[in-house]
């Protein structure tokens, strides 16, 4: 192990094993002993040479300058002077408890809802970059890192890291010089041409990511040259039985020209379209019964009489969390159904699903305490809108089987908190209305399998 990794950085990171290697550092898991923590520390290889000096320090002021969900967090940086004549700088980061995505990858393809999660994630920290000028430029599945965190009700959440050879701004490869920087595979047509590369390029990366997690293989292989030269005359080929949106998206993600792909912006709304799109497949049964039909699970869920318990439910919600509306929604391909609305009229609005949607993208509670000041919800229609809506509160319903169907939400017109035990409260009512949605749906089950032959 280097010599860095014998004592302790800074008087502080205990340097335990080796999680990485690359040409230019190497990742290291230690410990924090003044916060009693795992991180990550990436050690630079000691360098002379003021390019790559130069490199390494934009790649720190790079990622002081940001923080987003979406991207492993910088926590300390410092240089190593163990040994005296080759001083080496080194980044203490966040450690990310999963594999990275080409490790992932090494299992297969990935399903419609593992790639729609990822690629909305990763849309989620390019966009966030983007806002602030940075374009990362090798964005590959070694650079996503996948956290796992255990907890049985989180889904696994994308990282982006690595931003060795991010930048601000436009930029172009310096005159006179004879390489491309990224990653063969993975390149835009306006990297492989040496043209000035802005935030298309990370578009077009990631579409490249996204396609690769579908079929398990590179859109390009082959030697480095050949590899990139083949994208500025061919599109990536998409396979067969890839649904429609997906096709739609990834071809405007990989257009050679870049002005034709999505902003990052907009790819956050499709991808988050996809998500919903993907949450609402169902698996097949795993005995050989007749499947429930989506029509047969759209009346289930949504046609079918309510009996007054959903009603019930969402009245006694609004009463013990004193909102003057309690709602519960399905999410489906569609839209977003208004099951039971209780203090509003309320039926259906657009698949965008806004705040109605972001327990289901989530998989967990989705609080906002004022409409107007949170970012998350100033472009919901019910909040920017005459509707005047201020306070949300949704928890997720999701089946035994992990598919989240909608959420109960309680809504109200001023800005508000609410506290664990009242989260606690939704969450068991939450747990009555799949309650009725399961006996509902096992009961379609039920009639698949005893249906007489035509």
């Amino acid at each position: 192990m280097a010599a860095a990794a014998e004592g302790l950085l800074k008087n502080r990171y205990a340097v335990l094993e080796t999680l990485g290697q690359g040409g230019m550092a190497v990742v290291y898991r230690a410990f924090d002993t003044a916060l009693g923590r795992d991180v990550a520390i990436k050690i630079f290889n000691a360098s002379n040479d003021d390019i790559e000096g130069a490199r390494q320090e934009d790649e720190v002021n790079v990622l002081a300058s940001l923080s987003h969900h979406s991207l492993v967090t910088l926590l300390d940086a410092g240089v190593d002077r163990s040994d005296r004549g080759n001083p080496r700088v080194f980044l203490v980061m966040e450690l990310v408890h999963g594999p990275d995505l080409q490790r992932a990858l090494l299992r297969g393809p990935m399903t419609g809802r593992e790639v729609s999660e990822i690629g909305y994630d990763l849309a989620e920290g390019l966009a966030y970059i983007h806002r602030r000028g940075v374009v990362h430029r090798d964005i590959k599945p070694s650079n996503v890192l996948l956290a796992d965190y255990q907890d049985g009700n989180s889904r696994i959440r994308a990282m982006l890291t690595d931003f060795g050879i991010a930048h601000r701004g436009v930029q172009q490869e310096p005159a006179g010089s004879t390489t491309t920087t990224g990653t063969a595979a993975y390149l835009s047509p306006e990297q492989v041409r040496r043209e000035p590369v802005g935030a298309p390029s990370d578009v077009y990366s990631l579409g490249l990511v996204l396609l690769e997690c579908f079929t398990g293989t590179l859109a390009y292989p082959g030697e480095p040259v050949d590899s990139a030269m083949s994208r500025l005359v061919n599109d990536p080929a998409l396979p067969e039985g890839l649904g429609t949106e997906w096709r739609q998206l990834i071809s405007a993600m990989t257009a050679r020209n870049p002005r034709e792909r999505p902003l990052s912006n907009e790819l956050v709304l499709a991808l988050r379209d996809l998500v919903i799109l993907e949450t609402g497949r169902h698996r097949e049964p795993e005995l050989p019964t007749t499947p429930v039909t989506d029509t047969e699970r759209r009346f289930g869920v949504l046609g079918a009489p309510s009996e007054g318990a959903f009603d019930r439910i969402t009245a006694l919600a609004a009463r013990v969390l004193t909102t003057p509306i309690a709602v519960v929604s399905i999410t489906d391909a569609d839209g977003v159904w208004f099951r039971s609305h209780y203090g509003a009229d309320l039926e259906q609005i657009e698949r965008e699903g806004g705040l109605y949607a972001s327990a289901v993208l989530n998989g967990k509670p989705w609080i906002v305490d004022g409409g107007r000041v949170d970012a998350r919800a100033l472009s919901d229609s019910h909040v920017a809108k005459e509707f005047g809506l201020q306070f949300y509160a949704g928890v997720p319903l999701t089946s035994h089987d992990g598919y989240t169907l909608g959420t109960l939400c309680v809504l109200d017109f001023e800005p508000r908190t609410i506290g664990e035990h009242e989260i606690m409260t939704l969450i068991d009512l939450g747990a009555m209305v799949m309650g009725e949605l399961e006996l509902r749906l096992a009961n379609l089950r039920l009639g698949s399998t005893t249906r007489s032959p035509a």
